[in-house]
């Protein structure tokens, strides 16, 4: 792999692009014969790529694609998956089968897992004027870190025959500037195919200060045009994000991202499609009370290290200890004082649940801020008039260790929740963080099997989904496919939102939601939400009709269709 390399001397951002532009020049492998042998070259070889392998959105969905793809690939000879990324967390075993390879390259992880944050911020989070010596030292640093990562990744694809790499993320969403550039490097040297697979991109909710109108909120991806100025570097940045690549084809999850790469980016487009999801056939199993109660005292044993009773932590405690406890993120459930427990297979529990890693813009501390409104409003009397009740809202995501500070805004907001309440209704309301943990060893001796999604929906009386950007809204399929209500807020970009939720097809097709507002919580709202938890049986209907939509919108053969699509265009533009 060195040698497609030469050997370029780089001290600057020009020097990388114009490497860039010389291995893209060059004549490429020979195309297979047809479109069968095509199948049966990228079915013997297919990987993966993306940051890392855990319990997220982005692993969940790449999980998706290799059933399918596995499927896909037996007419032809069966498929050989691989998949590649900087770590793989101990989750990843609950989603990834162990007859796919895995492989792992160390520096390749994104953002704070990328050296510790410490490139992430010195090309998104300080100042780089161009033609400043720290512009030639990062230039230099980055370009040296991208060609140790491409030995690595391209010898692995050879000695693999792979043929043929999905990218999730890695080229669209900058957490690592050195990885993608090692991918850019590697698939145009070796001839490699590439569906770049974009689940968000770094425009989504970002954009220069000077564009910015007068009074408009900053964006959360604002960062990555913190050296919009430094004109080498961040030419050099658009191109790469996402690569214009011979043998490149861009697979977005929404409508949205396919316009702009088509209108404002100039992708032909041949060369761009959309990619769609599906749902697992579990979460449409009809289920009875009793499979409820099993869900929640299997998380009962998650939480309390292996017994029914869990004893929660209190909130001053957990604050005190949270640095170790981001590193090791065991299950914890937080209560407004030590020795208060929580019984998760009670009757009378208010079990809400938030199916997200913790994320500024998952907007956890909303959901908290409604809780305060309705134990202060409709609930109120219920929480009086019943001293058993208890509420627990439950997070089920890791905290990404770049993300500790988003943690404690939301412990702040627990604590002003518990505080605004009677210490007698306070100390009925938990906080509970599951990490992307479904297993506990005691499982094996009480014969209980791991949990899956299904059951982890299946424990909630609703979803609350208060975010406020996303690439899909996986949340709002899932939950209405297991026949959950779900209050969440219109996110941005709405036409994706729009899109999810199915504004413009026909109203059995469309999936029903409670609208979480931006503004002040209406009592007409709390009203509503109050009945919703504490007479789910009232919204039957509601659950029925949109089990039926989503089992018609987001099956498993229209994931099939999509990847059947990209398949044959990604021989086709290459021919």
């Amino acid at each position: 792999m060195a040698n497609n390399f030469g050997n370029a001397s780089v001290s600057s951002w020009q020097d990388i692009s114009r490497e860039v532009k010389r291995i893209r020049s060059r004549q490429q492998e020979q195309l297979p014969a047809s479109r069968l042998e095509y199948l049966q070259t990228v079915g013997q070889g297919t990987a993966f790529l993306t940051f890392d392998f855990g319990i997220d959105g982005v692993s969940i969905e790449v999980a998706k694609y290799a059933r399918v793809l596995e499927t896909l690939f037996q007419p032809y000879g069966g498929a050989g998956l691989h998949f590649i990324a900087g770590d793989f967390y101990l989750q990843a075993d609950a989603i990834l089968k162990s007859h796919w390879s895995r492989y792992q390259i160390d520096g390749i992880n994104g953002w704070s897992k990328w050296d510790d944050g410490k490139w992430f911020d010195a090309l998104f989070f300080e100042d780089m004027p161009a033609g400043s010596q720290r512009s030639s030292e990062l230039a230099t640093e980055v370009y040296q870190q991208a060609r140790e990562i491409a030995e690595r990744l391209g010898n692995y694809l050879v000695a693999n025959q792979i043929s043929l790499l999905i990218t999730v993320n890695v080229a669209s969403n900058p957490g690592n500037l050195a990885l993608t550039l090692a991918l850019v490097l590697v698939t145009e040297a070796l001839g490699i195919f590439v569906i770049n697979s974009n689940h968000d991109f770094y425009w989504d909710g970002g954009k220069p200060a000077a564009e910015r109108k007068p009074g408009e909120e900053p964006g959360s991806r604002d960062h990555f045009f913190r050296n919009v100025d430094n004109q080498p570097f961040f030419s050099l940045f658009q191109m790469l994000y996402p690569w214009k690549g011979r043998r490149w084809i861009q697979a977005n999850i929404n409508n949205r991202q396919s316009e702009r790469l088509i209108h404002e980016f100039g992708f032909p487009k041949q060369r761009v499609l959309k990619i769609s999801t599906f749902v697992r056939n579990k979460l449409f199993e009809d289920y009875a009370e009793d499979d409820v109660q099993h869900a929640r005292l299997r998380m009962a044993n998650i939480f309390s290290g292996g017994d029914i009773e869990i004893s929660a932590r209190s909130l001053i405690e957990h604050q005190r200890r949270l640095h170790k406890w981001m590193d090791t993120q065991t299950p914890q459930v937080i209560g407004a004082r030590e020795d208060l427990r929580l019984d998760l297979v009670a009757d009378d529990i208010i079990y809400l649940l938030q199916p997200t890693r913790v994320i500024a813009r998952k907007r956890i501390e909303k959901g908290l801020e409604l809780i305060r409104a309705l134990l202060q409003g409709p609930l109120r009397a219920a929480f009086e008039q019943q001293p058993n009740r208890q509420l627990v809202l439950h997070v089920t995501g890791p905290t990404p260790l770049e993300h500790q500070d988003d943690l404690e805004t939301i412990l702040h907001a627990y604590g002003n929740l518990i505080d605004s309440l009677p210490p007698a209704i306070g100390e009925r309301v938990f906080l509970a963080f599951s990490s992307g943990h479904e297993s506990h060893p005691s499982f094996e001796e009480q014969e209980f099997t791991e949990m899956d999604i299904a059951d982890i929906y299946r424990m909630a009386t609703a979803v609350l989904f208060p975010s406020e950007i996303e690439g899909r809204g996986l949340p709002i399929i899932e939950s209405g496919a297991v026949g959950i209500p779900i209050i969440c807020s219109r996110y941005r970009p709405e036409e994706v939102f729009a899109d999810v939720i199915g504004e413009d097809l026909p109203e059995e097709l469309r999936i029903r939601y409670l609208l979480f507002p931006e503004d002040a919580f209406s009592e007409e709202f709390l009203i509503e939400v109050a009945n919703l938890i504490s007479h789910p049986e009232a919204w039957t209907k509601w659950r029925e009709h949109n089990r039926l939509a989503i089992r018609m919108r987001y099956s498993e053969s229209a994931l099939s269709a999509s990847f059947r699509r990209l398949l044959v265009r990604s021989y086709e533009i290459a021919t």
